[in-house]
């Protein structure tokens, strides 16, 4: 484990919001309301985001001074593949994000400050703890302000799982139309918007872009909440570049007016802990990435490795049924002190990383209705039992199914209908399927109706239920 240490961030930073309303009162739950909305807009423009509150607050240490923060690099690095838009010659980085000092910024300020407001984001802070660290690293990399740390915390309220009604989801909150560019995706098994890592790296991404066009840090955050289009458009049409003077002058929607103050105050108070009484900083572990390049489940790489469960769904909340795809570009993030015994074990290829349900074959059975029964996509049984055709299933094969959740055997409904008041007496050397066959049932459905296993000898004189020819 390592200590993130003692963050320094810099004065001001942007806010996710929503609409101010009327005399902004200074009642904490209407901190939550403001604060709690926002996001990554890169596409879908205005994207308002609603970022849960996580519930028990944690504590902080001490701050160091803003002054005491050593300057950042001039340059910013590009992303590879990533092409720049065009930035004004001559502009280099600011030492901060300026306007702690606006009206706007000191309002949320003294909001975010109250008792109810500082719990709120202790809560956060303990919230964020597994991921803080890696975020703050990769900022630092970048040479970008280190207050963007702060970003989540009224993004997503740093829940990594969080998904606005509009759709963004993750600690960044990007919107499905936006992840493309920045090698997110989303399937049947991920939800890459919520892989801390990936989208930590594309969010920065995105940020740089932003910064590098306008070559201003504040209208580099409100184009992250309202895209960078929609910001550009109002820039061109007023002639002004500098964002405080578009608010001042209403030329930005509400929700951008207040996303950067609400930012900024957010960045303030937690860059100055003992001042506020923020009074816990995370501690998480050092993580790195293996690729996996087949299916696994974590809980049984969990109990192979003698890991805690939990460890590794915090590290990769993005597997949405805890599964992991079966492609080679999946990589699992893990403890670096993990790493080896984790590796080890995907060396052993004949070891079982996930557990199955096993199925036979029954007459009227389709994969559709399979995979909706275990709760598995149609795909995943396929990737699962090579070979195997869907459009014609072959009674009496056995087939393996990932086992995502706990399920009785599949057993397809009865017809609707089907009365079984006739009988029928058995003869020497009759089976249920000649029996079903000549009464129009499925075998499956006459041999449940008997109380009987598809394949067993029928006694001669036994007496079956069928239905009334």
């Amino acid at each position: 484990m390592r200590n993130i240490g003692r963050e320094n961030t810099p004065e001001g930073k942007k806010d996710s919001g929503r609409r101010a309303r009327g005399s902004r009162k200074k009642i904490f739950p209407a901190v939550l309301v403001f604060l709690l909305g926002g996001g990554f807009a890169g596409g879908a423009e205005g994207a308002n985001r609603n970022a849960a509150v996580p519930a028990d607050p944690p504590a902080a240490p001490a701050g160091q001074k803003a002054a005491d923060r050593p300057l950042r690099k001039k340059d910013y690095p590009k992303t590879d593949g990533f092409v720049p838009l065009p930035v004004s010659a001559g502009v280099s980085p600011p030492q901060n994000i300026g306007g702690v000092d606006q009206e706007l910024t000191r309002r949320y300020i003294a909001q975010y400050s109250s008792p109810g407001g500082i719990a709120w984001l202790n809560g956060i802070i303990r919230q964020g703890s597994p991921y803080i660290p890696f975020i703050r690293e990769e900022i630092a990399r970048r040479g970008l302000p280190p207050e963007l740390l702060y970003l989540p915390v009224i993004e997503s309220g740093y829940k990594p799982q969080a998904v606005s009604k509009s759709g963004a989801a993750g600690l960044w909150q990007f919107m499905k139309n936006s992840m493309a560019p920045f090698g997110m995706r989303v399937t049947d098994l991920v939800d890459e918007r919520m892989d801390f890592w990936k989208s930590t790296q594309g969010a920065l991404s995105k940020l740089e872009e932003n910064y590098r066009h306008f070559g201003d840090w504040a209208l580099a955050l409100a184009a992250y909440n309202a895209g960078l289009g929609g910001v550009n458009r109002v820039v061109q049409r007023t002639g002004i570049r500098d964002y405080w003077t578009l608010c001042e002058k209403k030329e930005l929607r509400a929700e951008t007016i207040h996303y950067v103050p609400k930012f900024l105050a957010a960045a303030h108070i937690i860059s100055n802990p003992r001042r506020y009484g923020v009074d816990f900083w995370p501690e998480a572990p050092d993580w790195t990435r293996i690729p996996l390049g087949r299916t696994a489940d974590i809980e049984v790489l969990a109990e192979l490795a003698g890991l805690d469960r939990e460890i590794l769904e915090t590290a990769n909340p993005e597997l949405r049924r805890r599964i992991s795809p079966p492609d080679a570009a999946y990589q699992l993030k893990v403890p670096a002190e993990a790493a080896p015994a984790l590796l080890a074990l995907l060396e052993q290829g004949d070891l079982k990383l996930i557990k199955h349900y096993s199925h036979t074959i029954r007459s009227g059975d389709t994969l559709s209705a399979l995979a909706q029964h275990y709760g598995v996509s149609a795909e995943l049984i396929r990737e699962n039992n090579p070979g195997l055709q869907p459009r014609s299933l072959r009674i009496g094969d056995i087939i393996s199914i990932p086992a995502i959740r706990e399920v009785v055997p599949y057993k397809r409904d009865p017809a609707p209908g089907r009365s079984f008041t006739g009988t029928h007496l058995v003869k020497r050397g009759e089976t249920l399927w000649a029996i079903a066959l000549a009464y129009g049932v499925d075998p499956e459905e006459l041999a449940a109706a008997n109380g009987m296993e598809l394949n067993e000898i029928l006694p001669e004189g036994k007496t079956l239920k069928t239905p009334i020819k």
